[in-house]
Formats: structure tokens, C-alpha cells, sequence
């Protein structure tokens, strides 16, 4: 009894430094992780899971780097595979072998017709497969040969329409609009029609409103707002479909900053808002916006507004930890699937699970 009264004076004594600072007083969402749930051979262990994504079945692909070339080096010795799982987390199939667009790819999407569209920061490419896992549609042009540049000089940096450089992450609005993050030097956010026919792109690299610092993750919500994780300017910016400017949201919920961190060093001088390295938008009759970051290794539930509902997390190895946790699939705002990079894994997570000896939240 005693202990629960301290607590309680500690959070009302923090709640008005909290809102002085403007930082979040955000509560932490109780979840469990579920134990081995991908099942597959021991002779395919995963490498570095760089997405996961899930369609209307219930099944899941898994965006995997093996890191192991068949054919020539590219971004160092490492390849792509588009691994399937069923609704159960069975094994079904590998699909796009030899397919030219994959190199060293970064993010996995289904669309509401259940396409599969596979982005590729190392060809430059942005692919659609049907749902057979045929290639119905290529954005972009792999160039012959690719190093990632050491400086990035004026003429590498020049916009170019109908082409990316460094590509991260692909969305749609209600009339299957396609936006693009183009990404790791571009620092742009490019729109095509359905079809595939350039019709604009905003952004330019630098850090006032509506410039990016690697756009590294992006969704679009019904109302065809656009969501890009500007990483290294530590913000989510938030557009209308046009690319007009309408906030910034923040990922400013307090932590230990003298937590030795996974991978680095401590950094107590670290700022308040964390990185933003995905986003996701919720499916359901309200969308909610979940992100993470790396350090502390969170996972946020937010409004589309950017009002932080709750977070769940920590970066580490253990199960319900993550160690530069690189895509989020969210169909429901109450099981994510999330691509644990360095890991080596995914992971199922159920949000306010039941208060069960079997289901306790990960430690």
C-alpha cells in the first residue's frame, strides 16, 4: 500500500514538470511477444529483417537480407529475399527470384488490393507483384552499376522526375495514388498516378518545414494525408496530399538516457525527441499512427494528430526487445508485426493482452 501511494505522489509530482517541458506523460501499454512464431526449416535462419508486411489473408512477408550475393556485390555483399508465411506463421514460398529491381531492398507494402510493392534503396526501384507474385508494374531505373557515395555532390543530389535515388518506403491514398520517400538522397517525397505517370514531388534536404533529413519511413492515411519519418530531424512531418506542410508530430515521451543503449555509447546530452524510423497507420474504424524508434527502442501509439496515446518497449535482445526495430505492420491497432533488424527476426505483438500467467508483459 505504501509503495503504491509513493508511486502515485511521484507521478502527480511529475505530471506538471511533464507538461512545463513540454515533454509527453504518455502511459505504458502493457503486451506480450509471442514466442517462435514464424515457423520455417533451420537450413533458411533469417538475416537482417528489414520490413514485414500483411494482406487481407492474414499473411505476412517477410523483407529479409540474407547476405549472401548470387550474382556480382552490390551495397557491400547482400541480397533481398520476399519470403510468405500463412495466417499460422507457416513457411509458404519465396517469390521474386532474379527479379532485376531487388538489390538491397528497404521496405515492404501490400496495397488495399493486395498487391505486394517492394522498395529498393539499391536499384533505385519501386516494384508491384500481383498477388500470384508476378511483377506488374517498375518505378524507377536500376542503374548499371551502384556504390553508396561517400559525398553526395550537387549533381548526385539534382531532382530528377520519374527517378529515385535511395529510395525508402511507398503509400497510396483512396484513388490508389502512389507517393514515394526517395529517401537517402533525395530527401524528397514523390506522387504518380495509378498508373505509374509522374505527377509532382515536394522537399528538399535541410531541416526547416517541408525539408527532409532522410525520409526513412511514410504512410498515408484515408484522407489522403501523407506521414514521413524524417529521421534525422528527429520529427514525423505530416502533408496533405498535395504536399502542403500541416505539423510536425514529436516523439517526445521521457526516458533513462543513462540506459546503456544496445548498440552505441551513452548519450545523456541525447535531445527529447527521438528518432522516427517507421511509421505505421492502423486499419479499423479509427487509424491510429503507430512509429519507433531506435534508442530508446519504443514502439508509439499516437493520434493522427501526434498526441502520443502510449508506448511499449525497449531496445535489447530478449524477446519484447528490440534492437533497431526497421518496419512495422499494423492492420490491427492491437497485433503488430515488427521487423527486429538486428535481431535477426520478427515479432508478433499483442497490445493489452489478457492479465494471464501466459500472457505477462516481456521483460
Amino acid at each position: 500500500m505504501r509503495r503504491t501511494l509513493v508511486a502515485l505522489l511521484v507521478v502527480l509530482t511529475m505530471a506538471p514538470l511533464l507538461a512545463q517541458s513540454g515533454l509527453s506523460d504518455a502511459p505504458e501499454i502493457p503486451f506480450v511477444s509471442v514466442p517462435n512464431y514464424l515457423k520455417y526449416s533451420p537450413e533458411m535462419n533469417l538475416g537482417e529483417v528489414l520490413a514485414v508486411a500483411e494482406n487481407s489473408k492474414g499473411h505476412l512477408i517477410v523483407l529479409n537480407h540474407p547476405g549472401t550475393a548470387k550474382s556480382g556485390p552490390l551495397y557491400g555483399n547482400a541480397t533481398t529475399q520476399i519470403l510468405e508465411f500463412d495466417g499460422q506463421g507457416h513457411f509458404v514460398r519465396e517469390i521474386g527470384q532474379g527479379v532485376y529491381g531487388l538489390g538491397y531492398s528497404h521496405s515492404a507494402r501490400f496495397d488495399r488490393h493486395d498487391n505486394l510493392w517492394i522498395v529498393d534503396k539499391g536499384t533505385n526501384a519501386v516494384t508491384k507483384f500481383d498477388p500470384a507474385g508476378y511483377v506488374t508494374l517498375n518505378l524507377g531505373r536500376r542503374p548499371e552499376g551502384y556504390e553508396p557515395p561517400e559525398h553526395i555532390t550537387p549533381e548526385e543530389a539534382r531532382h530528377v522526375d520519374g527517378y529515385f535515388n535511395g529510395p525508402t518506403d511507398v503509400g497510396w491514398d483512396a484513388d490508389d495514388n502512389i507517393y514515394v520517400s526517395d529517401g537517402y538522397v533525395n530527401s524528397r517525397v514523390a506522387k504518380l498516378d495509378k498508373h505509374g505517370n509522374w505527377i509532382k514531388s515536394w522537399g528538399t534536404l535541410g531541416t526547416e518545414p517541408g525539408q527532409f533529413r532522410l525520409p526513412h519511413n511514410m504512410q498515408v492515411d484515408r484522407q489522403g494525408n501523407v506521414y514521413v519519418a524524417d529521421r534525422s530531424n528527429r520529427r514525423i512531418q505530416k502533408f496533405d496530399s498535395d504536399g502542403n506542410y500541416l505539423k510536425s508530430l514529436v516523439l517526445n515521451v521521457p526516458y533513462d538516457k543513462t540506459r546503456q543503449p544496445v548498440l552505441g555509447n551513452v548519450n545523456p546530452n541525447a535531445p527529447d525527441e527521438t528518432a522516427p524510423w517507421t511509421v505505421c497507420i492502423s486499419g479499423g474504424e479509427t487509424q491510429y499512427l503507430f512509429a519507433s524508434d531506435v534508442e530508446p527502442g519504443r514502439i508509439y501509439k499516437m493520434t493522427l494528430d501526434g498526441e502520443i496515446l502510449g508506448w511499449l518497449g525497449e531496445s535489447g535482445r530478449q524477446l519484447g526487445q528490440f534492437n533497431w526495430l526497421h518496419g512495422i505492420s499494423c492492420r490491427s491497432e492491437n497485433e503488430l508485426y515488427v521487423a527486429d533488424l538486428n535481431n535477426w527476426r520478427v515479432q508478433k505483438l499483442l497490445l493489452d493482452p489478457p492479465a494471464t500467467p501466459t500472457t505477462q508483459q516481456q521483460q
